[in-house]
């Protein structure tokens, strides 16, 4: 009998070992911090352009930081609800959401303003304003893009929208597409339309929206990294480094290094994700129960 409960005690002071070692892998990987980006590349592409960023952000915190590559746009939307990211690189819309609903604090963006227009030819009569644009062919990037998102936004009548013609492969895909006859009118970005258009075709073509200049696309970091570590993140992302190049390359042209980010900045851009048709409001339920 004494034999009987010897064996008792062991098994539970074995069980309880074993849940011990379990508790402890599995905070381990929790503490693993996840950075990510909104899918506009594959994965491979993802990690080349991100990757170094990641590397860079676990030496300066002396802690993992791995990227994450989202599966597409409704599994990005789905994590982002459910506040599973620490550090995030996308546009202001987005920054300013997290912001809003899980107390993100945005730590570096990069430079220059984000500003958007609507052409369309000058031999059209009857574009002259996005008023117009309801139920007409406008050729754009896929919302939740911010270009197409500002647009939207001025139209809050969800039956008098424009007939998007989503374009893969950025501003000059969607620049072709409306060349080649495929809608009435496209959203570009401002900067796209001064540099990239030669000048005898810009003088063909009018402009019948111009958005507000916002700040540019940057980093946020979730709550759960605190204010010293913020502070560290800024102040390496705001000096020459090998982990924001690639960033840099692709989006900012010639800028050798990322600017510091303040709330105020991206204090109403969350608007364009609220009380649309693409919103992303979320509900108590959203808070606490996991999309499978």
């Amino acid at each position: 009998m004494y034999r009987i409960a010897f064996f008792s005690r062991h098994n539970i002071v074995t069980h309880n070992l074993v849940s011990i070692l379990l508790l402890l892998m599995f905070t381990s990987a929790q503490a693993e911090l996840i950075l990510t980006a909104p899918p506009r590349e594959n994965a491979a592409d993802g990690q080349l352009q991100y990757g170094p960023l990641a590397k860079e952000l676990s030496a300066i915190l002396g802690e993992k930081v791995t990227y994450k590559q989202p599966k597409g746009w409704l599994y990005y939307q789905r994590d982002m609800r459910h506040d599973r990211f620490d550090i995030v690189f996308d546009g202001p819309h987005f920054m300013s959401w997290r912001i809003k609903q899980f107390n993100h604090t945005p730590v570096a963006k990069l430079p220059g303003k984000l500003s958007f227009i609507i052409i369309a030819e000058k031999d059209i009569q009857d574009i002259n304003n996005v008023n117009d644009l309801v139920n007409v062919p406008v050729c754009a990037i896929a919302p939740p893009n911010l270009s197409t998102m500002t647009v939207l936004a001025q139209l809050k009548n969800p039956v008098r929208q424009p007939k998007l013609i989503t374009v893969k492969g950025g501003m000059k895909a969607v620049y072709n597409s409306f060349k080649e006859g495929k809608c009435v009118a496209a959203i570009l970005r401002d900067k796209f339309f001064d540099k990239k258009i030669p000048e005898q075709e810009r003088n063909n073509l009018k402009i019948i929206f111009a958005s507000v200049p916002v700040s540019n696309q940057g980093i946020t970091v979730s709550s759960r990294i605190n204010s010293e570590k913020r502070a560290l993140i800024t102040s390496a992302l705001t000096d020459i480094n090998t982990g924001t190049q690639p960033i840099l390359k692709r989006f900012s042209g010639k800028a050798e290094k990322m600017l510091p980010a303040t709330l105020n900045e991206y204090d109403a851009q969350h608007m364009l994700l609220t009380d649309v048709v693409l919103g992303w409001e979320i509900t108590n339920q959203n808070l606490h129960t996991s999309t499978q």
